[in-house]
């Protein structure tokens, strides 16, 4: 998770919602870390997840992470919980709870749907107060 915080810390630096997300193997090794880049991408998609997993992916040469763990500042929205479950992430650890954004614990609960093909082991809380101190604090100062 410190390597998270640390690419959300980059990513607020940069303007951009302070989310980071790191891709480790079974042993692990970093594969890959990103933090959004939604605003220097003009690409809605560009979340820390995102960018980590295809990362992660790419420098494996396979499509399938199944003995990785994607481990994020904030709990992924449906968009990134359907990501982790294509890429077959064996594991997804987040720090913040995203209740009104959320798609692991909260909102769409895309691993408990009956269409999901791939339900990773989720833990959820994890330096929880330093990920959401982070959050809060970005938008804080722009409001």
């Amino acid at each position: 998770m410190e390597r998270a915080l640390a690419e959300a810390a980059a990513a607020a630096a940069r303007g951009e919602v302070p989310v980071g997300a790191v891709v480790t193997d079974a042993a692990g090794a970093v594969l890959a870390a990103a933090g959004n880049a939604v605003e220097a991408r003009h690409d809605p998609s560009a979340h820390a997840e995102m960018l980590a997993l295809r990362a992660a992916a790419a420098g494996r040469g396979a499509k399938y992470l199944t003995d990785c763990t994607l481990t994020v500042t904030l709990e992924p929205c449906p968009m990134c919980a359907q990501a982790a479950s294509f890429f077959r992430i064996r594991r997804v650890v987040f720090g913040a709870y995203d209740p009104k954004g959320g798609g692991v614990d909260h909102g769409a609960r895309i691993f408990a749907a009956p269409s999901c093909h791939h339900a990773p082991e989720v833990v959820g809380g994890v330096r929880e107060a330093d990920c959401a101190a982070l959050l809060r604090g970005f938008f804080a100062a722009r409001r």
